[in-house]
This record gives structure tokens, sequence and C-alpha cells, in this order.
């Protein structure tokens, strides 16, 4: 599990649900659980818990990229602590928490995963990456930055 410097916010992979210890001492508040292969955690009544079922890969309806993007963003913008985990962390996590920062920050989503795999280990599928730089486009006409409703 690693901090993204300069936001509440964990990326991880589906071991680190089973540490609920160190889960509570983070202060970790929020769960974003997008691995479709794995099963739903056991967790503390007192997590939210938002489950987007992504593929590693192509084939992801766009509507649950962008629930997922904006479901992220909208638990950075709260300032939630926040855990977004994937099967090894190194995928779906990154390019969803990128995706989330560049839509709050509207920078480029590629320079937003930089700046993320610049400190979590990843390798993000192509083919998922063009399915969320595609539906990052529209989210661009209607930025969280400006006070969209989610």
């Amino acid at each position: 599990m690693h901090q993204i410097a300069h936001y509440w916010l964990w990326l991880g992979n589906r071991g680190d649900l089973a540490d609920l210890r160190r889960i509570q001492d983070e202060g970790i508040r929020g769960v974003i659980d997008l691995a479709r292969e794995e099963a739903i955690p056991r967790l503390s009544r007192d997590l939210l818990y938002c489950r987007f079922p992504l593929i590693d890969g192509t084939g992801n309806d766009p509507w649950l990229l962008v629930s997922a993007i904006r479901t992220a963003a909208h638990l950075i913008k709260l300032e939630l602590p926040t855990l977004v985990v994937c099967s090894t962390g190194s995928s779906r996590a990154p390019a969803i928490v990128a995706a989330a920062i560049s839509s709050i920050t509207l920078r480029h989503p590629a320079t937003c995963l930089r700046m993320v795999s610049e400190q979590v280990p990843h390798d993000v599928s192509p083919g998922l990456w063009k399915e969320i730089t595609e539906v990052a486009r529209s989210l661009d006409q209607t930025p969280i930055a400006a006070g969209v409703v989610i």
C-alpha cells in the first residue's frame, strides 16, 4: 500500500484489504475496488466500499469507467482517506487514480499517470489506458473542478 503525495489517497492490491489493522492505522475511511475477477472482501462495517468491476484490458463499459473515475475524484476532493485497489495494484488502480486527478486538476491524463507512476509500482494495460483516455475526453467537457455534481 502506497500513499500518493499531496492526496489522502493510497494505492494497493487485494492483499492490502486483508490488513484491516493497517487500513485503520492509516486512517483510511473508503475503499474503491476495481478488480472484476476478485471476490468481494470482508471489510469493517465503518468503511465506505465502492466496487467497479473493471477488466484489466479492453472491453470495459464507458459508463463503468466514468463512474469509477468520478467516484475517485469526488472522494479525493472531499479529502476522504481512500484506498484504491485492483488485483496487483499496478494497472487499474493507478490508471483510474491518474484519470481522477486529471479531472480535478485539469492536467492531461498522461501527465497525471506519470506522476502516479513515479510513486507506485505500475504496469498499466495499454488497452485499459486507451479506454480511460477516451472517456476522459468526455469528462473534459464537464470537469468536476467546475462544480459538476456527481
